[in-house]
């Protein structure tokens, strides 16, 4: 009997609160239309920083784009290693943000993940920075499935 394993992707930033769940939803959505044999999860870096659920920014691009909720987690998690063991591809969503907080609770990891640059609030608008994740979702999608 032959059984399909499905590979994970991890998407990292801060308060597991706007990018990354962005990023999850958005990439579970495309996984899902394309019946790619991948899964997106997202976790958080320091999740006391946000409060609340989900960003309205990150609730409001997924519905402009029709990607339902159930596409990210039911909660913000905070990262731990054996999320960054259970993953194939780790990403974490800002390399200048999110470098020196992998140094400084996962150092054996920090240099094996990838980082994107997509700033966060305040020093990128939500309408820059989520069409951006998307793209880069998108083209992982692409690469994953070639």
């Amino acid at each position: 009997m032959i059984t399909h394993v499905t590979s994970l992707v991890l998407f990292v930033c801060t308060g597991n609160f706007y990018r990354s769940r962005f990023a999850e939803a958005v990439f579970n959505h495309h996984a899902e239309l394309k019946q790619l044999n991948w899964k997106a999860f997202s976790r958080g870096l320091a999740i006391h920083w946000a409060e609340g659920y989900l960003s309205a920014f990150t609730t409001d691009a997924l519905a402009v784009r029709k990607i339902d909720l159930r596409h990210t987690g039911s909660a913000r998690t905070q990262l731990t290693e054996h999320d960054l063991e259970a993953a194939q591809r780790r990403i974490a969503l800002d390399r200048d943000e999110h470098h020196s907080m992998m140094r400084s609770q996962f150092p054996g990891w920090a240099d094996r993940i990838e980082y994107w640059n997509v700033a966060d609030l305040g020093f990128r608008t939500a309408e820059l920075a989520l069409p951006e994740i998307e793209s880069k979702v998108l083209s992982l999608i692409e690469e994953l499935n070639a």
